[in-house]
């Protein structure tokens, strides 16, 4: 059985104080180390995704997915001596995707990693559009490469009470916070980052997942990048907090 580290985060690109927050970012990076990292909203040229990757022992790949134009999206980093194959993407529509590798773990066993990141606005037409991105992610997604287990993070701007996250749970995806801890987190949005041009819409929810399935167990599920910094408690590392689960792949 293999043993694996998955984190996710939405690092908000360049906008609310980035120059004061990304040494947050590197520094709970460094920390953390975990083997496989989705990240959602990063600026390709400015080497957002490499510069987190490049925080701490661990040295990792970056594998991304633009959304709505070439250079801006999601990033996967992959944490040396892993590798992913049979990369693809698949566009999601309101510039949105998602995008998947298939990773080899060294007892074995394997899995299919995607991240995404779904449509925001949150009112009843969202939603619906939500829903619609998440029928698409998971007919693409059944067309995977076989593997032990499939592991889907992201930003889903979904609430446990959407039509979305439904959907995702009778694919047979399971929360991996959920199963850890019993309920999921009461918001992982927005995070407690005050900045003059922040994003307001929305009341405080749970949006960002760790989604399992197959064969995994999780061993745990917390919170991660969640602490502000020590002489400012209006600055976190991102407007969003993140997601850190172990699990146990394969039987």
């Amino acid at each position: 059985m293999d043993r694996l580290h998955v984190a996710t985060l939405n690092i908000r690109n360049l906008a609310d104080r980035w120059a004061e927050r990304q040494g947050l970012i590197y520094a709970d990076m460094a920390a953390l180390q975990p083997d496989l990292l989705g990240l959602q909203e990063a600026v390709y040229v400015l080497q957002q995704d490499r510069l987190i990757g490049a925080a701490g022992e661990g040295t990792y790949s970056a594998m991304r997915g633009w959304a709505g134009r070439p250079e801006y999206g999601n990033s996967l980093l992959i944490r040396r001596p892993l590798t992913g194959e049979d990369y693809e993407r698949v566009d999601l529509g309101l510039g949105r995707s998602a995008h998947r590798v298939r990773v080899e773990l060294p007892g074995g066993a394997s899995v299919v990693m995607a991240v995404t990141h779904f449509h925001h606005p949150q009112d009843a037409e969202s939603e619906r559009a939500r829903d619609e991105q998440a029928t698409t992610l998971l007919e693409w997604l059944a067309g995977s490469p076989a593997a032990d287990a499939t592991i889907l993070v992201g930003d889903f701007n979904a609430t446990p009470r959407e039509p979305a996250h439904a959907r995702i749970v009778a694919a047979g995806f399971r929360s991996s916070f959920l199963e850890a801890n019993g309920q999921e987190p009461e918001y992982t949005w927005p995070s407690g980052l005050q900045a003059e041009a922040m994003d307001t819409d929305g009341d405080p929810g749970c949006l960002d997942y760790i989604w399992v399935r197959g064969e995994v167990r999780v061993v745990d599920c917390r919170l991660a990048w969640d602490r502000p910094a020590v002489d400012d408690p209006t600055l976190y590392p991102t407007d969003h907090l993140g997601l850190a689960a172990h699990l146990e792949i394969g039987r």
